[in-house]
């Protein structure tokens, strides 16, 4: 029972830790405020354009700004944020091409915009250096969608391809708010009548919404396990995204767990469940289709390039290996090795401080206890054994 009881309260800490480490990687509710007021105001400028093209735009996020799954990218300060600017009754004629050019000439229009203002394939990047940068795709109506989709510009701009940003987002959210089966599982203080509690023990932290954690330590660990790869063949996010969503729906409804740590590892094990594999004349296909709207493949870079497909799969069992690893390793030593090596040194440092500082304060104040079959808790319980305080420099204090 006891060796149970200290894997479910180790879980804890760790999903603790992981929560801290997620909150060091987004965007803070003040750069999302800020984000907000910047893309608010990119709107009113474009819909204030005298050319009748873009006088109905309207902007707003897609992607992880919408669904609250950001994540710093490696080596920038700045974060991504993905808008679509949607032009709600284009002329019938209107080309990708076409339309883009408009809005670029709008922004360029503008002295604040048009120093910042950068051209990339398919959007318009808007760059607020250390700060974030705006990528903003523009959007017609697609009247082939019952679902509300959007088309978006291909690659070349040579023509339209179905999307649908708050389609997908709607559903990913509804997907999050599913409440997973919990087993309840009793403190191991409340359960050895041999015990007790003079102090309670802390209360653990949970995961903000394991959803959305799930796919920002998913896309954290992919931006480092490609980091000294070819990052070309790295898993897009929305492929990431859409897989963690659809399993993390089947395992909250299917299966009940022990701990929020057990539910993670379940999601990322069956993500791959979720990829439709065909083999037409020899050749290996692969979709990923997204739910909202119809003819959209996240996977079609697959089927073109299978190095990208068999890079998943590798980066996958790696990414499952180190989380399930986590719940094994013994020592804050070996923790702090193994997050670092995975999600990277800084942040997994910083979220770690959390863990350690509570422990350090209760050794300084003499609260630290050594209780059987768990290890150092700051919770005082009968037949546990005081750890006298020490140092930074590691000699017993007086």
């Amino acid at each position: 029972m006891y060796a149970d009881q200290r894997t479910i309260m180790r879980n804890a800490q760790l999903v603790g830790v992981l929560e801290r480490l997620c909150q060091g990687l987004e965007l803070t509710d003040s750069q999302f405020e800020l984000a907000k007021a910047r893309y608010d105001a990119v709107g009113r400028w474009l819909a204030g354009a005298e050319d009748r093209l873009i006088h109905t735009v309207l902007i707003y996020p897609q992607g992880s700004t919408a669904i609250g799954t950001t994540v710093k990218p490696i080596g920038r300060i700045e974060h991504d944020v993905d808008l679509v600017s949607h032009v709600a009754e284009p002329d019938q004629l209107i080309s990708p091409a076409t339309l883009k050019f408009a809005i670029g000439n709008r922004l360029r229009s503008n002295g604040l915009y048009a120093p910042i203002l950068e051209e990339m394939g398919r959007c318009w990047r808007i760059n607020y250096a250390g700060e974030f940068h705006l990528d903003i795709t523009p959007s017609i109506p697609n009247p082939g969608c019952p679902k509300g989709g959007v088309l978006v510009p291909d690659k070349a701009l040579r023509s339209w391809t179905p999307s649908n940003p708050k389609g997908y987002k709607t559903l990913f959210l509804e997907r999050a708010k599913i409440m997973p089966q919990m087993r309840l599982i009793k403190s191991m203080a409340a359960m050895d009548s041999a015990r007790s509690v003079v102090e309670p023990y802390p209360e653990q932290v949970s995961f903000k919404g394991i959803l959305p954690r799930t796919v920002q330590l998913s896309k954290r660990h992919r931006d480092i396990h490609f980091q000294e790869l070819d990052p070309s063949l790295a898993p897009i996010s929305v492929i990431i995204t859409t897989l963690a969503s659809r399993a993390y729906e089947f395992c909250a409804l299917n299966t009940v767990y022990d701990s929020e740590l057990d539910l993670l590892c379940d999601v990322v094990r069956h993500m791959p469940h979720f990829i439709q594999v065909d083999t037409s004349s020899g050749r290996r296909q692969w979709f990923i289709w997204n739910e909202t709207t119809d003819h959209e493949n996240f996977a079609e870079k697959w089927n073109a390039d299978p190095r990208r497909a068999n890079a998943f799969y590798t980066w996958h069992a790696k990414l499952l290996a180190d989380l399930e690893s986590l719940t094994h390793i013994e020592g804050l030593d070996l923790l702090t090795k193994r997050l670092g090596s995975a999600f990277g040194s800084t942040p997994a440092a910083r979220a770690l401080d959390g863990l350690t500082e509570p422990v350090s304060a209760a050794r300084r104040t003499g609260r630290l206890v050594a209780a059987p079959a768990v290890g150092l808790s700051v919770a005082a319980v009968a037949s546990s054994t005081s750890v006298r305080a020490n140092t930074f420099h590691g000699s017993d204090s007086s």
